[in-house]
């Protein structure tokens, strides 16, 4: 389920929060569907900085844009254009924040002190300097070894979020009467430990973001209190109460508690995944693997659905208030300038198509296109611009398989891991964990076996 969310060092100093407006971020909010409530009091707090305001999104770092000039004379107008229309910037933005000339972009870095990198075109394809970047194309990997499609290729699984007791801090926790409760973070983790010996047995090289139900940041709820106060007091609640009394009750979302585990398991742990990914696993490839879900109601009596659907997600499609936060502005150019996107875009087709074969799952439809946009070929993909699509410093591709709480994921989740088939709901079916990382693994074994057949013709 897509829930979403500085450093490599983890710290919360509130002077990292500096700039001059109080916003609400789409991030703390990014729950798919109904099953939680977007809520009105997750909003970002800033405070006086001693020079000039860098508007930063919550607990994120100050850009460093002297690192574009890496990227000079790598791209040209056109398609630098494209992809800011088509793929990164479809919601539009403020007209001071990128201006696009016949040969440089104009990109702001700061509004308050109104300063601006200038990004160099190439004029032409054939003149495009190398793009700097630590993983590789499919094309460019080495040839394959006989039987090892994947040889020489780094994944890196990231299991969403965390499982174990922080499932229901989560809201990735609900339980039918006595029957085993269903937490995500635990099934995902269960499909990463199937789905990684099948791809080094194909040649990867596979490491783990998560291996464990422990989170990755050294944080924890408690040291996020004073910063969910300010949050609170700075959008209108005074005197925050300390504790959620009910879960169940729309005010909880008013309280220190719940603002400070917030803070916890979405940002600080999202942030630390992405700073073991940037700084030490540097792979080819993440694969983030969510299940989906329709809104459950009270985890306790969870309400059980026909629905089920799928869906694969990329980044892009950035909401104009977040392109107003100058690292995420920064965040984004970067990532488009590393091309990531002409990797991650047909690999999450190719796997999208290889999951909807092996599962029979149609198409999940967003209800809105507000913070989404359909990319690609296959109709299973969109671009959305979550905190690890983002952060991730190389192509990502996010997995949304199967609706938890339907009724025949909910019996397939009971039946747990077996090897071969077994009838369930009046059909013979292999394990649900065993159906998502065999789709992956032939998603990637086409993808790859493709790409490196037509460099090497």
């Amino acid at each position: 389920m897509t829930k979403e969310c500085r450093s490599p060092n983890d710290k919360m100093s509130p002077h990292s929060l500096s700039a001059a407006s109080v916003l609400v971020i789409r991030h703390l909010s990014l729950v798919r569907h109904s099953l939680i409530r977007a809520s009105p009091f997750l909003l970002l707090i800033f405070l006086p900085a001693l020079q000039a305001a860098d508007n930063i999104s919550v607990v994120g770092s100050k850009p460093q844009w002297s690192v574009l000039e890496h990227y000079q004379e790598t791209i040209t107008r056109d398609d630098f254009a494209r992809l800011i229309q088509s793929v990164y910037c479809t919601h539009g933005f403020a007209p001071d924040l990128i201006e696009i000339n016949e040969k440089t972009a104009r990109i702001l870095m700061n509004r308050e002190s109104q300063k601006f990198f200038t990004l160099r075109f190439a004029e032409h394809a054939a003149e495009r300097k190398s793009v700097p970047r630590l993983w590789r194309l499919a094309i460019s990997l080495p040839p394959a070894r006989a039987g090892k499609p994947l040889s020489g290729l780094k994944i890196a699984l990231d299991p969403g979020h965390l499982g174990g007791k922080w499932a229901k801090m989560e809201e990735r926790w609900f339980q039918v009467g006595a029957s085993e409760p269903v937490q995500e973070g635990d099934l995902v983790l269960r499909v990463a430990r199937l789905l990684a010996p099948r791809l080094r047995e194909l040649g990867a090289k596979v490491s783990f973001i998560r291996n464990s139900n422990e989170p990755i940041t050294a944080k924890r709820p408690d040291d996020f209190q004073e910063l969910a106060r300010k949050i609170l007091i700075k959008n209108g609640v005074p005197q925050p109460r300390t504790d959620v009394l009910d879960s169940n009750e729309p005010a909880k979302e008013q309280t220190i508690r719940w603002q400070s585990e917030i803070l916890f398991y979405r940002y600080s742990e999202i942030r630390r995944r992405a700073a073991l990914v940037n700084f030490k696993l540097h792979p080819d490839l993440v694969l983030c693997l969510h299940l989906n879900a329709e809104g459950w109601g009270d985890p306790n009596n969870p309400t059980l659905t026909d629905t089920n659907h799928l869906h694969l997600l990329v980044n892009g499609s950035y909401l104009a208030e977040e392109l107003e936060f100058d690292d995420e502005r920064f965040e984004m150019i970067r990532r488009l300038l590393s091309r990531a996107y002409g990797e991650e875009l047909p690999l999450a087709d190719t796997i999208a198509a290889a999951m909807a074969r092996e599962t029979g799952l149609p198409v999940y439809q967003y209800p809105t296109t507000n913070s989404t946009t359909k990319v690609g070929t296959s109709g299973y993909v969109y671009a959305r611009n979550l905190l690890a699509t983002r952060l991730y410093r190389c192509p990502v591709v996010y997995c949304e398989p199967y609706v938890m709480n339907s009724k025949d994921v909910f019996a397939r989740i009971q039946a747990g891991d077996y090897k071969g088939a077994r009838a369930i709901n009046g059909l013979e079916r292999k394990s649900i964990f065993r159906e998502y990382a065999d789709s992956v693994v032939d998603g990637l074994v086409d993808y790859y076996s493709k790409a490196r057949c037509s460099r090497d013709r």
